[in-house]
C-alpha cells in the first residue's frame, strides 16, 4: 500500500511495516498545518491497514523535525493565529493519539535536529534511534511558546520532572549520547547507519507478537499513573487473555518445539 498525504508519505510493505516519512526536507520538516494534517492522515492509514505490525517514523533530509513552522505562524496574528495553531495541534495531537492506540509499536529514526514538536514525536516512540550527530532541544520557551506534542507529558516520564524542567526552561541542546543516558533515546548509532539500524529493528518487531506488543504498550503507559494493586490486576487479566489467544498458544508451541513462531495468526484481543 502506497500513499502521499500532503507533506507526509506513508507506505505499508508486505511485512506489515508502515513507513511514515516527514517530507519537507527543505524546511527541516517543520510542522505547519499541511504537515500536521498529513501526519494525521498517515496515522489513520496505519490504523486501517490490514496486517499492520510496526510503524517506522522518519524525516527526510538533514533533520528529523525542527518543530513548528514559525514562518507559517509569523504570517498570522491575534485570533487568526490562535485559531490556526488550534488546527495544527488538533491534527498533530490526533495523529499521536492514533499512533499511541495501535498494537503496532512506533519506531523513530532521528537525525539532525529534533526540536519542539519533533522532540515530542521522538519521545512518543517506543524505540527511538538517534544518529550520533542528532541534537534534541525543547525550544518552546525560547520563543515565548509553551509545549505541545505531549512534550510536557512525555519528558517528565522519560527523564524525570526536574530534568524535564531543565530542558524545557533552558532549551539547552542535548546530544545523542546524553539523550540515551537520560532515557530520551533508546539507542545511538553511527549517522550513516541510522536508516539501516532503524529499519532492521522495525523488521524484527514485525516478526514479533503484535497483539502482545499492544497490551504491553498500554500496560507501561497505564503503569506510570496506576496504583500497584490495580496494575497487578490488569497484568493478570491481560496475561490470561494473551495465553489463550492464537498468538500466545503459537508462541508457546514454537518455544517448546524450538522453532520460530508463525506470526500469520490472530493477535491478542
Amino acid at each position: 500500500m502506497d500513499g502521499t498525504m500532503n507533506a507526509v508519505a506513508v507506505r505499508v510493505d508486505d511485512s506489515g511495516v508502515a513507513h511514515v516519512e516527514l517530507c519537507r526536507a527543505e524546511a527541516g520538516n517543520a510542522i505547519g498545518l499541511a504537515m500536521a494534517t498529513g501526519l494525521l492522515d498517515a496515522a489513520r492509514t496505519c490504523e486501517k491497514a490490514d496486517g499492520l505490525r510496526v510503524v517506522l517514523l522518519t524525516g527526510r533530509g538533514r533533520s528529523f523535525c525542527v518543530g513548528g513552522d514559525l514562518r507559517e505562524f509569523a504570517d498570522l496574528a491575534g485570533d487568526e493565529l490562535a485559531l490556526h495553531l488550534g488546527r495544527v495541534t488538533d491534527a498533530l495531537h490526533g495523529a499521536m493519539r492514533v499512533f499511541a492506540g495501535l498494537d503496532a509499536p512506533l519506531v523513530a529514526a532521528v537525525q539532525g535536529a529534533a526540536a519542539g514538536a519533533g522532540l515530542g514525536l521522538a519521545a512518543a516512540a517506543d524505540l527511538t534511534f538517534a544518529a550520533s550527530d542528532a541534537v534534541f532541544v525543547a525550544a518552546y520557551t525560547g520563543i515565548g511558546y509553551s509545549p505541545d506534542a505531549g512534550v510536557s507529558w512525555s519528558l517528565p516520564r522519560l527523564v524525570g520532572p526536574k530534568r524535564a524542567l531543565d530542558l524545557l526552561l533552558t532549551n539547552r541542546r542535548v546530544t545523542a549520547s546524553e539523550a540515551a543516558e537520560m532515557g530520551l533515546a533508546s539507542r545511538v548509532v553511527a549517522t550513516g547507519r541510522l536508516a539501516e539500524e532503524a529499519r532492521s529493528a522495525a523488521e524484527e518487531l514485525a516478526r514479533g507478537a503484535t497483539g502482545a506488543f499492544g497490551v504491553t504498550r498500554r500496560l507501561v503507559a497505564a503503569g506510570l499513573s496506576a496504583g500497584l494493586d490495580a496494575h497487578l490486576d490488569a497484568e493478570a487479566r491481560h496475561l490470561a487473555g494473551a495465553a489463550v489467544s492464537d498468538e500466545g498458544r503459537e508462541g508457546v508451541a514454537a518455544f517448546l518445539a524450538r522453532r520460530s513462531p508463525d506470526r500469520g495468526i490472530s493477535p491478542v484481543t
